[in-house]
Order: structure tokens, then sequence, then C-alpha cells
């Protein structure tokens, strides 16, 4: 008996042996699709017997009303970041409604081609006028979508549906701005603002930074699975040295207040909660920027304090920009960009920035390079230079340049 055939007994006895939910024998059923189709599909019959190469007969065929519910779990089996399982499911929730209008109105996924997406992404970009970037999100959606489940490769679609979008120079402030810009910032958010351009962290970085993760003696801030599921170490400012220390005083002042009341239990990734059971409550792992409310946890309802939300750093940075008579489309990223720019002004090497900033690719820090190179060698206009013109001075330069005609 092939797996595909057994799977239906397997999930039957699941059910029968121990109380289980629904959504938990969804994610069993989705976890041995997975493994079986991801991971063996590069094993031969010859190998392997019970592996039936008919893929066909692996594809889940769901209802339209759970297909995304389906991606979701596949998400999260395949521990995607929550921020992209966010984006992705909204788009997939999108383009399935889509799906549902469409002339050939399928029933169920396995009604799903590739003609749909096709027809979602013009229908993007003609009828929502949509940016290139903004479709080549809901590209990108949809190849995992229909990889994961309808088990489709859109690869060859690539070059003919993919957005092509120019290259855009970053926003960056002066040096003189970056001061004008925190004489407007306080509190909390003017503290994450101020580590945000000394580090050079992404907004949902500082986040998600925690107690432990800052390293005072050797002025190092960790970041832990940042963009890519990578760690890396960036700087920490001296002159953030003792206010974050008063900050994780305050913190973990709030910390045994929790604790006492009985809500003193911070987010862990899944398996990690499950490998140490205590660290929820330790001081370590708390989060070093937390919220100022408690509120539940919408996973499973525990009442807990999470971290500082990246919209209200978004805010205190809007105001700033106001109150500083900034007049750039900036935003608190541009702060990341500023870093990067003016380490580039002081000689540090690229190679380095590119370690501080988490890029996998030196080519995606070069592109600072570009910013600062009229900033070090700055070219006279020739308008500025009418100021100075002189008629003999006009004619002994006219007298010059034509010896090198």
């Amino acid at each position: 008996m092939r797996w595909h055939e057994q799977l239906p007994l397997f999930l039957s006895h699941l059910e029968a042996s121990i109380p289980i939910q629904p959504w938990q024998i969804r994610q069993a059923d989705q976890a041995v699709r997975v493994y079986f189709t991801n991971y063996l599909s590069a094993i031969s019959a010859s190998h392997s017997p019970e592996f039936d190469s008919d893929k066909s007969l692996h594809i889940k065929k769901y209802p339209m009303a759970e297909a995304s519910i389906s991606y979701r779990e596949l998400l999260r089996i395949k521990r995607y970041a929550r921020s992209t399982e966010k984006s992705y499911v909204a788009w997939i929730n999108s383009f399935l409604a889509y799906c549902c209008r469409h002339q050939t109105n399928p029933k169920s996924t396995a009604e799903i081609t590739p003609q749909h997406a096709k027809d979602f992404l013009a229908h993007l970009a003609l009828n929502k006028n949509v940016s290139a970037s903004t479709q080549n999100i809901a590209f990108s959606a949809l190849l995992n979508f229909y990889r994961l489940v309808l088990q489709l490769d859109l690869s060859d679609m690539k070059e003919h549906v993919r957005a092509k979008t120019g290259r855009k120079l970053p926003i960056v402030f002066s040096v003189d701005e970056i001061r004008k810009l925190f004489a407007h910032v306080s509190g909390t958010t003017g503290l994450t603002l101020k580590l945000i351009y000394g580090a050079g962290l992404r907004v949902n970085e500082c986040c998600r930074l925690r107690i432990q993760d800052i390293d005072f003696s050797q002025q190092l801030v960790y970041v832990r699975d940042g963009k890519g599921g990578k760690d890396r170490t960036t700087l920490l400012p001296t002159t953030l040295i003792e206010p974050l220390q008063q900050h994780r005083t305050h913190v973990l002042d709030l910390h045994s207040v929790d604790l006492a009341e009985g809500y003193g239990s911070v987010w862990l990734p899944s398996a990690l909660d499950a490998k140490y059971p205590q660290a929820s409550t330790k001081k370590g792992w708390q989060w070093l920027f937390p919220s100022q409310n408690l509120s539940a946890d919408p996973e499973n309802g525990v009442i807990r304090r999470h971290h500082i939300s990246s919209s209200a750093i978004q805010k205190a940075m809007k105001t700033a920009i106001t109150m500083s008579g900034i007049h750039k489309h900036a935003s608190v990223h541009t702060l990341r960009h500023s870093f990067a720019t003016h380490l580039l002004l002081n000689g540090i090497d690229l190679r380095q920035i590119q370690e501080h900033l988490g890029h996998s690719r030196i080519e995606t820090t070069m592109i600072y390079t570009h910013v600062i190179k009229d900033m070090r060698n700055p070219t006279t206009s020739p308008l500025d230079l009418l100021t100075s013109w002189t008629p003999n001075r006009g004619v002994r330069c006219l007298k010059y340049a034509m010896t090198w005609i």
C-alpha cells in the first residue's frame, strides 16, 4: 500500500486514539504530505517502492473555502516568518476571491491553473494600478502557493510576468538633519529611533530585541532571526549605553509586577518554548521594548505583554520629521539608510557595513556608494561659475580649452 493510501488510515487512527482538534488533524495531514512530496520527491521508484511517482496522486484537492487555511498551515509547518505569512496569505485570499469571480469559477484547488495566476496579475496591473514592487510581492506569493498547495511550477512565468523595477537611490538624512530630528524625540520611541540609527536596524528587528540581546560590555547588539532567518551583531553606540541601562531597569521592574500578577510569561518560538519551559519568565528573554499594555496572544489566548508595535515607532518618526521641518519623503527605514551612508563617508569598509546591515549580497550594500559619490567629490554647477565669471578669466579659460580641441 502506497503512502497516500495509508494516510487516511493514519489520520483516522490518530483521531480515534487521542483527543485532538480538527486543525491538528489538518496539520498532521499537511506535515505528512510535505514530507513525502518535498523531501522524498528525489527518491526513485526503484529505491522506494512505497513512493508513487505519479505526482497527481499526492496533491490534496481543497475546496476553495479551505485553501487559504491549509496554505497558512503549510507556511507554519515550514516556519515562514509571521510577516511573510501574513502578507502571502492576504494575497492568496485576494487571488482565491478573484478565481471565484473568474469566468471558469473553479470549485476546488484542483481546477486552478497557471492561467488564473496570469489573469490575476494582469488584473492587478491594469485594473488596480498597483506598483511594480507590489505586483512582484503578489507574484512571489502565487509562486509559493502554486508550489506548496497546487504542486505546480510557475518558474517559466518569471520573465514574462514579473514587473521590472528601476534602481532607486535611498533617501538619506544629513548629519545636521539627524541632529534636528532627534531634538524632537523622547521616551521609549525616541530611544528606539536612536538605536535604529546608531545600530542600522530594521524597525521590526528593533521591536523584537530582548534584554539579553544587548551586550553592554562588548558594545554589541545581537539581532536574532533577522531577514532571511539570519543572526548577526551590530554596533551599540556608546551614547546609548546609559539610557539603555536605565530603560532596562524600568523594564525589569515592570516584569516583576507582571510576574506578581500572573502575567510575566513572554512569547517564545514554539520549539524554544518546548525545549526550555521556564525560559518565558526569565529576565533575559523579556522584550527590551515591551508594550505599555497587556494583551491576549492571538494563537492561544494567553494574556501577556507583547513588544512595542512598529506603528508606534513610525508615528513618532513622522511627528519628529514634521516638527524638525525636514521636507523629505522619509520613514524610520531612512535612519538605516543614513547609518550605512554616514559609515561610508567616515571610511568604514563596505564589507563591514554589509555585516552590520545583514545584507546577504554585497551588491545590495553597494547602492550606498552611489549615494555618497557626489557628497565626497561635489562638482560645481556651471550656473554657480557664472557668479565668478570675468571677461579676462573667460578669455583665458577659452584659450586653455582650445588647446585641447
